[in-house]
């Protein structure tokens, strides 16, 4: 029988390149699928996918889509999308939702011990160990859906305990790459957004320009796969064509190359993680000629160092870090807030509110709420 897929974001990039892939394997049969508010091309998607039931986080878009589309159920609110979730069926979650509304949802899915492809890095970011010991729990399987955790998951598998002594991780350098940090003061949302290698959503694509993408995966990968923060390593590679490396015991280093197809990742996720037939055409390497490698600038792009530090910090940090950086990419991409005033809006939040244990989701969910509204009145202050 084909594997049961419910895509949560199926209208932003992510989730559309994995309908893609459903659409081309008789192994994956959508069953589900939700949007934030989009909800005219969720309906055109579960027609011509032949969904029953989908979901809109805004119950307006819900209500509207209830309407149009009479031949499924749709659920509506942010209980819709748990509801969607828990009384689905699926053998795997693909939670591509963007930011830290992805939280309620993964913890839907492995609560129930359905798998989960997770390209919503902000779940293990602001939940870490608490996502991670529910999975284990329920034995649910975390599957990453990232081009570099997915060619770190694929390096490692079958490799020995012990072998294993540095995880790198690889950032393109986003589209100011080598400027320096007063280079930076002026730089336009049209500009951050123009990304030299991957087409992504405003958000994330925003967090690649301020490298603090690269700070949130490393994070990421420090929880899936139980590597200490200083067993982990950023370095620019501007290609994009060596997304994740691996150092062994011995000395060797194992490198994992593809192209900057993200379908790689997700139908790696897809197939529980297992490679299958992708119309993918492979990389030529004697035309591709050299392969690059820089330091990462922590001057310039000082989100990558604050990143680290509030994973250091652990507890309440690394939510807080998350929230404010959201708040103040949406000032950036909404014209009220300076490329830079990013970073200082991220540092000064951390700063006021610091790091408190993390005893039950609960405790996420406040400091998320407190560090938002910090946040907000420091771009406020700054703009």
């Amino acid at each position: 029988m084909p594997k049961r897929i419910l895509v949560l974001g199926s209208t932003g990039s992510i989730g559309m390149q994995a309908l893609d892939v459903c659409a081309h394997s008789d192994e994956l049969q959508l069953i589900g699928l939700s949007a934030e508010h989009s909800w005219e091309e969720l309906v055109v998607q579960a027609k011509a996918h032949g969904v029953g039931r989908i979901a809109l986080v805004d119950e307006d878009a819900a209500a509207r889509a209830a309407e149009a589309w009479t031949d499924g159920q749709v659920l509506g609110g942010a209980e819709g999308l748990v509801r969607l979730v828990v009384e689905s069926g699926a053998d795997l979650v693909l939670n591509s939702l963007v930011g830290s509304a992805g939280l309620g949802p993964t913890v839907a899915t492995l609560g129930e011990g359905i798998d989960l492809a997770l390209a919503n890095k902000e779940s293990l970011v602001v939940g870490g160990e608490l996502v991670v010991a529910l999975a284990e729990a329920t034995g649910a399987q975390i599957v990453p859906v990232d081009s570099e955790h997915t060619a770190l998951h694929q390096l490692i598998a079958g490799l020995p305990p012990g072998a294993v002594q540095r995880m790198t991780i690889t950032a393109s350098g986003g589209p100011f790459r080598g400027r320096s940090r007063g280079q930076l003061a002026d730089v336009t949302v049209e500009q951050a957004l123009a990304h030299p290698t991957w087409a992504m959503g405003g958000k994330i694509t925003i967090d690649s320009a301020t490298l603090m993408n690269k700070g949130l995966e490393v994070m990421e990968a420090h929880h899936l796969f139980g590597t200490p923060y200083d067993k982990i390593d950023v370095v620019v590679h501007p290609q994009s064509l060596v997304h994740g490396l691996v150092g062994l015991a011995d000395g060797a280093m194992l490198a994992h190359l593809g192209p900057p197809d993200m379908r790689i990742a997700i139908s790696y996720a897809l197939h529980g993680g297992e490679s299958a037939d992708l119309a993918i055409a492979p990389l030529d390497l004697a035309a591709i000629g050299e392969l690059t490698f820089e330091p990462v600038d922590v001057d310039a792009f000082p989100c990558l160092r604050l990143a680290g530090e509030a994973a250091r910090a652990g507890g309440t940090a690394p939510c807080v870090l998350n929230a404010a950086n959201e708040v103040a990419v949406h000032a950036f991409l909404d014209r009220r807030l300076r490329f830079l005033g990013i970073s200082e809006v991220i540092e000064q939040t951390l700063s006021q509110l610091g790091a408190e244990p993390v005893r039950a989701f609960e405790s996420l969910y406040e400091a998320d709420r407190r560090a938002r509204d910090v946040a907000a009145g420091l771009v406020a202050t700054l703009a």
